[in-house]
């Protein structure tokens, strides 16, 4: 029974997340906290990054008591979590010297365009992947620089150190020992070179960001040091697996042939379709990225990333006050009126993939005077379908249509009957949701125990993985095609046209 358990923490951008899962990957025992959302002004979003590290820990200790275990049965911690979301921390202290800067904060879109203007999109694409966007790490990092007092000179001093979340989690689990990251998260900061495999002093230079503020970079099943003996009752365990969150839901749905593909629903939505061991450079604006690392060696993906999926459901409960929980939104989308055509694109921080409009906002088209909250219910889950069908077809495009013919899901929102009936419906292939839907955590368990020696290869994992309901299509290609192609008038007339 000893050592039999992995501890996965699932950091994410609403909650903290720890699962506890067993020797055959069964979740066995989970405790989740969320946390407040910080929002400045429009379209800054903000995190308490010790509010973070404070619901990390207390939900590991939460999750170890529901499980009855002792963290000397625990083998391994694996971490996963919202990525490109900023910490700037002070190397002496810990103590962060600004909020976190949130992957969707929008405040750095001038400095993306101006660097654009400039020339430099096409040099960052061909080194990182990424597109001059505010989503990723590298502006960010530069805000901060300039605006905390003397951040930049301690920086070049090395007194400042910048993590993504998991960074960030490591250096306080280790005590301040172990100032690392793994391929993946750092693939998502711009200033990671994918084909190198190294920081890019072009691109630090770029983005006026000293070096010495970087982490390690490791694969994602490594060595991450051990936990302070203070935090689980006198226990060092070790941290033996990181990967970002979407990395780690690719790994948790065993997409490890080129052509798989998955969609986790969770804030945003994100889609990665597995291209092998050499990157593909999109033509349709998406990104390429790192799916996951092993043994030194990337394997590569395109990603496409939509900023607001179960996001729309919060605001549908929250915002408008139609619902009262996530649930009610599936039953109430299907009282909606199926004679009316009304669209809701929720761009309320920007469009992502494809279109990277960071200007546009939402708005909703086509309502009548017999439209109500069935039909904006309805809208916003279709909102979600359209969307990922933006994805799929932009990487058909690029990849070829031999991949993504069966989609795997995960995330909150893949419990939703109807979201997910009309992504079936849109994408005109099976959708599958997996017996086990804690796909960020599972993966990034999977990380640790394949590192500490738990579990097998990849192959291995792959066999287990079991589908427990698939959606197919129940309408024809022409209906879908005509319902799709008022969602792209929709989103054409949300789109920034400048002054």
């Amino acid at each position: 029974m000893a050592k039999s358990y992995i501890l996965a923490i699932d950091q994410g951008t609403t909650s903290s997340r720890a699962i506890i899962f067993d020797r055959d990957l069964t979740p066995v025992a989970t405790g989740q906290e969320e946390f407040e959302q910080i929002f400045p002004q429009s379209g800054w979003v903000e995190h308490n990054p010790e509010d973070i590290w404070s619901t990390s820990v207390a939900m590991c200790h939460q999750a170890i008591e529901k499980a009855h275990i002792s963290p000397r049965d625990i083998a391994a911690i694996g971490v996963t979590n919202q990525r490109e979301t900023t910490i700037l921390w002070d190397r002496k202290t810990g103590r962060p010297i600004h909020n976190a800067i949130v992957w969707q904060d929008r405040r750095t879109a001038p400095l993306c365009q101006k660097l654009k203007d400039d020339g430099h999109e096409p040099m960052v694409r061909d080194k990182t992947g990424l597109l001059l966007d505010p989503y990723f790490s590298a502006t960010k990092i530069n805000w901060i620089l300039n605006e905390a007092p003397g951040a930049l000179e301690k920086a070049v001093r090395g007194d400042i150190l910048f993590g993504t979340v998991d960074s960030y989690l490591i250096w306080h689990l280790t005590g301040g020992q172990v100032h690392a990251t793994d391929a993946t998260n750092a693939a998502r900061t711009m200033l990671y070179n994918i084909v190198t495999g190294e920081w890019d002093q072009d691109l630090c230079d770029l983005f006026d960001v000293p070096m010495a503020l970087l982490p390690e970079v490791k694969d994602s099943a490594d060595d991450f040091g051990v936990t302070r003996t203070d935090l689980f009752g006198g226990e060092a365990i070790p941290i033996r697996g990181v990967a970002g969150d979407q990395q780690a839901a690719t790994v948790g749905q065993a997409c490890f042939e080129p052509g798989m593909a998955k969609s986790t629903y969770g804030t945003g939505c994100f889609v990665l379709l597995n291209t092998g061991k050499t990157p593909v450079f999109s033509n349709n604006r998406l990104l390429t990225t790192i799916a996951y690392q092993l043994n030194g060696q990337p394997t590569y993906a395109l990603e496409g990333a939509i900023f607001v999926a179960g996001a729309v459901v919060q605001w549908l409960r929250d915002g408008l006050k139609i619902i009262r929980d996530a649930a009610e939104s599936d039953k109430l989308a299907k009282a909606a009126d199926g004679t009316q055509s009304v669209y809701f694109v929720p761009a309320f921080t920007g469009l992502g993939a494809p279109y990277w409009d960071a200007e546009s906002r939402g708005a909703i088209f086509g309502l009548t005077r017999n439209s109500g909250p069935a039909e904006i219910a309805c809208a916003a889950l279709e909102s979600v379908a359209f969307q990922t069908r933006d994805l799929i077809e932009a990487m058909h495009e690029d990849w070829g249509d031999e991949g993504t013919r069966i989609l795997r899901i995960d995330g909150g929102m893949a419990n939703n009957e109807f979201a997910m009936q009309k992504l079936a419906d849109q994408l005109q292939a099976p959708v599958d949701r997996p017996h086990i839907t804690e796909t960020t955590a599972l993966g990034a368990a999977y990380l640790a125990g394949l590192s500490a020696g738990l579990f097998g290869g990849p192959e291995q994992f792959a066999r287990q993985w079991q589908s427990a309901h698939q959606f197919a299509p129940k309408i024809k290609k022409s209906a879908a095609d005509q319902d799709y192609a008022g969602w792209q008038l929709a989103v054409q007339r949300v789109l920034y046209k400048g002054d």
